[in-house]
Parts: C-alpha cells; structure tokens; sequence
C-alpha cells in the first residue's frame, strides 16, 4: 500500500473534499471550505516527492518533471477516485487531491434550479457552466449529463482532463475520453467528435481560442455543447468567449454567441447550514431576445441588471441574490455564508426579510 493511501483514506472517513500535500508543510484537509491542518510533521521536499513516486508511473513522473505540473486520477480501490494535481512549488513539490463520489450527482441532492431540467431537454446549442476554481462546476455538469443519461435517448460525448465521473449507459449510449490518455488535446478530441454522430457534447473545460471556436462550431451543426469557463457571472462569461477570439472576428463571434447560447450557470459554493457539505447557490441566465439582444448590440453590461428584475421570471432566469435568498429561507444556507457571496447583500437581506432571525 501506497504511504499516500492513509491520508486519503483519512479524507474519505472525515468526509473532507480534498487532500493538500505541501513540501514544507504538514499535510491538509478542506472540510467544508476550510482548511485543516493535520496533526503530522512538515513534510520535507523528499518526503513529497517518495509519496508522489509511489503513486506515479514513468511517463506521469517524466511529464511532471518536464511540464511542472500533472493532472492525473488516482484510484484507491475500495476508497474512493481522486482527481488529483501535481506541482512544482519553491519548496518542492505539491499536490492537491480532491474527492470524486463514486455515482454522478442528481439534481435533487444539489438542490439545482428546477428551471435546469429544461436546459437538459435542449436538443442544440451552448451551455456553460461557469465559477472560480473549487467553485462544483465539474460536479453540476455532471448532475447534467447525469439526468439527460437517465432521460433521453442520446449519444454523448464528453472530453475531459481528467475523467471525474463515471457515467454508466442508462437511456443513453455515453462515451468518455480522457486528454493524453483516449485523445491528444481537447481541440483533437472536438475535431473528431463531429464525426462521431453526437448529439450532447461536454467540453471539459473551454479554455483557449482554438477550443472555444470548436465548440461553437459544433453547437452552430445542430449539437447541444455543455462546457465550463473560469468566470464569475454570465456577463463576465460573454465577454470571455467573445475577447478569447481574434479582434477581427469578433463582431462575427458576437452574433454567433448571442444566437447560440442557451443557458449560463455561475456559481460559488456556500457551506450548508447543517455544517455538512457544501451547496452551489448560482445565477442561472436564460437566452430571451432581450439577452440575444444585449450580446449582440454589445450591451452585456446590462445582463447583470437584466437579472435583477422581477418580470424575467418568466423565462426562468435567477439572480444569484435570488438563489441564495430562497436557499436562506430553505434552511440549506446561513444567511452569513449567503451573504459572502451575494452581488448585493442589501438585496439578499430584503429579500430574506422576517423569513430569519438573523
């Protein structure tokens, strides 16, 4: 057994979201947002690097030599899997290890939108999934993929680095591929799916021009495209997808954007109230021919405004102040935590009103 295996275990009993091994620290454990230290010595540079040795073959040795940083999976049979990274820091090496559950999350035990079971009946477009790192994006997108597994007849395909949630074929026939292990790049691996006959898409993370642009291609061929982005709100996500293209093209890319995208989820994870876990609280933006307007005329800026109002309920849209307001007065978050991340506290407490004591 792997000397790293008695920390990761430790992970799983405590029911902490990740292990933190740091070369001149003692290692950590996040629960519920927080990191803890445990009650071990510092670890020396080449104590970091035998723990790391154990667990990795040549090439992911030779990899995180050259390239400095590693993104692999370890499984701990009986345990748990652990999307894990590793990395060159200025005392040595560290890793980061982060718990994946065994079963693809449901909507119900996220406590996601109801208005999201919609955007999983889409039959084309783009769907972005979007927050800061840490923030659950890969865990939503996999409640997403998950119900269309369960309720539709499709094909999917997801592309990932890498592969976090096993996903078993329900009503649907899924395939998986890995970055550098089942496919050379995520833009390779976007190439070849259009001649895969697919008609959901997940693009594990969006993150440069070339990638961006394929996905976008493939969404205008009639695809329905999940993927995720590091932004904090919808209309930090637009500007994103438009400013990641050439200056010259982005006129053109703005009118695709704005005719293509279905639907962006931002989120930040809140702890829960019971003091167990962690619960997204999310603004949800629904394409209208108001936003299709904003994003084509440039006014994008006006999105976040667009949120706020009471009358787009209608589409289903939700404001993050909306989300955590309704989640305060479930019980799920206190008002506290909601209130650290809200865009704006007074609105949250408004609308909380006499429904907390707080």
């Amino acid at each position: 057994m792997a000397r790293i295996d008695s920390f990761l275990r430790l992970v799983v009993e405590q029911r902490a979201s990740d292990l933190h091994l740091h070369s001149g620290m003692s290692p950590t454990i996040r629960f519920n947002g927080e990191l803890l230290p445990l009650p071990f010595r510092a670890l020396s540079a080449a104590e970091t690097k035998r723990l790391l040795g154990e667990i990795l073959d040549e090439v992911q040795l030779a990899s995180l030599e050259h390239q400095l940083d590693l993104d692999f999976l370890y499984l701990l049979d009986g345990v748990a899997r652990f999307r894990a990274n590793a990395f060159h820091q200025n005392n040595g090496l560290g890793a980061v290890f982060r718990v994946v559950r065994p079963e693809p999350p449901t909507f119900d035990e996220l406590l996601l939108p109801p208005v999201l079971r919609r955007v999983t009946q889409l039959n084309n477009g783009l769907v972005l999934v979007t927050g800061p790192t840490g923030a659950g994006k890969t865990t939503t997108v996999a409640a997403l993929v998950n119900e269309i597994n369960r309720n539709a007849r499709r094909h999917i395909v997801t592309v990932e680095d890498p592969i976090e949630y096993i996903h078993k074929p329900l009503a649907s026939v899924i395939s998986q591929r890995q970055v550098e292990k089942h496919t050379e790049s995520f833009a390779s691996a976007l190439r070849s799916a259009l001649r895969e006959a697919p008609d959901v898409l997940v693009v594990g993370e969006l993150r440069d021009q070339e990638t961006v642009s394929l996905a976008l291609s493939a969404a205008e061929t009639g695809i329905l495209v999940i993927g995720t982005l590091h932004t904090n709100s919808a209309s930090k996500t637009v500007d994103r997808l438009i400013d990641i293209m050439p200056v010259d093209s982005r006129e053109q890319v703005r009118s695709v954007v704005a005719s293509l995208l279905r639907c962006v989820v931002a989120q930040h994870l809140c702890r829960r109230a019971s003091g167990e876990g962690m619960v997204a609280v999310m603004e949800v933006l629904i394409q209208s021919w108001a936003t299709i307007t904003m994003i084509r005329e440039a006014k994008t800026h006006q999105l976040d405004s667009y949120l706020q109002l009471a009358a787009n309920q209608a589409t289903g849209s939700l404001s993050l102040d909306d989300c955590i307001a309704s989640h305060v007065r479930n019980g799920y978050v206190s008002l506290d935590d909601g209130l650290k991340v809200a865009s704006n506290p007074h609105r949250v407490r408004e609308l909380v009103g006499t429904a907390t004591d707080e």
